[in-house]
Formats: C-alpha cells, sequence, structure tokens
C-alpha cells in the first residue's frame, strides 16, 4: 500500500504536564511515600550522552561505538512540597526554620503529558513518566518589587539522575506507560499504587513491578551479552 501522509487522525501531539507527584528515596531504594507537587510549569528531558565514538582500521571507518546515555532534565514550578526541602539542600533546625546547603536528598519524580491528535477537540489519552534516582542543583532565585504589572516567581532545578536496574535490559532512569497502549484494568491499578487510594499511600513501584502489572514480555537487550 502506498504511503500516504497526514491522514485524519494521524495528527497526534502532547501537550501540557500536570499530576506531578514527588517521591522521597528510602536508602533501601525504594519510593514509599508520594505528595503532590502542586504548581507544575514545566518538565524538559535533556538526555545526554550516547554520542558517537568512531573506530578506524585498515584506513577506513571501522565502525562506531556510542557513549552511555544519561537522562538529566529541568523541573518548573511556582512551588515545591515541603517534603522537597530535604532535596533542595535545606535543613528544617526549628518548626518553620531552615538552614540551607545542606546535603541533597535522592528522589523519584512522576508527572502526565496529555495526548490528542486532530481528530477529537478533547485530549485522547495520556502518558506517565516515572524518572528515578534524581537529584536536584541548586536554582536560581529571583524576586521582584510588586509592580502594575505583578508576576509570581517561578523556581527551576536542573535534574540529574542514577539510573535503577531493569532485568534483561540496561539500567534506565524512565519509564512511561501510555494510557492508549496498555490495558485499563492493569493502567487502574497502577495508578491506584502511584496516585495512592483509599486504602494505601500512594508510592512510586520501580520498573520491575511496573513490568509484571503490565505482564509485558521482557525483551533482552542484544547488546548484552549473556
Amino acid at each position: 500500500m502506498k504511503i500516504q501522509w497526514d491522514q485524519i487522525g494521524d495528527k497526534k501531539y502532547e501537550l501540557g504536564v500536570d499530576h506531578g507527584v514527588l517521591f522521597l528515596q528510602e536508602n533501601d531504594g525504594s519510593y514509599p511515600k508520594g505528595v503532590p507537587w502542586n504548581g507544575l510549569t514545566n518538565v524538559t528531558e535533556s538526555p545526554e550522552g550516547a554520542e558517537p565514538n568512531d573506530i578506524y582500521a585498515d584506513n577506513i571507518k571501522y565502525g562506531s561505538l556510542r557513549s552511555t546515555e544519561t537522562w538529566k532534565g529541568t523541573i518548573e514550578s511556582y512551588t515545591y512540597p515541603d517534603e522537597f526541602a530535604e532535596c533542595n539542600g535545606e535543613a528544617e533546625v526549628a518548626k518553620g526554620v531552615y538552614i540551607g546547603q545542606q546535603s541533597r536528598r535522592s528522589f523519584g519524580f512522576s508527572y502526565r503529558t496529555n495526548k490528542g491528535d486532530d481528530s477529537a477537540a478533547t485530549v485522547d489519552g495520556y502518558k506517565i513518566h516515572c524518572v528515578y534516582g534524581c537529584t536536584a542543583s541548586p536554582s536560581e532565585q529571583t524576586h521582584e518589587t510588586i509592580n502594575d504589572s505583578p508576576e509570581p516567581g517561578t523556581l527551576s532545578w536542573e535534574i540529574n539522575t542514577v539510573p535503577v536496574s531493569v532485568v534483561g535490559n540496561k539500567p534506565t532512569a524512565t519509564i512511561t506507560i501510555d494510557s492508549e497502549k496498555v490495558d485499563p484494568a492493569k493502567l487502574a491499578k497502577f495508578e491506584d499504587i502511584i496516585y495512592g487510594s483509599d486504602g494505601a499511600d500512594a508510592r512510586l513501584p520501580l520498573p520491575a513491578e511496573i513490568i509484571a502489572i503490565f505482564g509485558n514480555e521482557v525483551i533482552p537487550d542484544s547488546s548484552i551479552s549473556g
């Protein structure tokens, strides 16, 4: 069949960011309790690495090896949860009294982006993004006088990650769930975990548990020798 471009319903896009959740990381690597991150305005993904390293032999280009890829990003918001203070290098030395330049706690983070296409005026679905092993760099803050065009101050943090293990694949710092491609019942079960339910606090499951929930077959990375 001949390829057709820009057919109705094929013009897909993502927009918006919402449902931000912060998960403090415990010493055992778990993320047992999530809290809402209100005021989230932007999440920028800026992965680094995967750069080519060309090798030569016999006076020709023999091959190309790529460096390890790392996930980095930026979180922007109007505010942040109280629990994020530890991740922001703050320590509460008395009730409501904080000191800065302290050790920065690792955390996990989740957010949602909406999906749409040209065939409908409403959002069709969404993606839930989970990020592991995060640490936040110090951020610049500007405090401006109130004038005739007041605007709330925005906060921004550059995020670095340490990936977690995934059986049969390379370690990863991110996992994404597409609501339009997974079983609705399994998605509901997953959302009860990551957003909490009447009987349990929100928590961030590790990739192995997420894979088990959705029943996906683990596809080994072909670049990993057995």
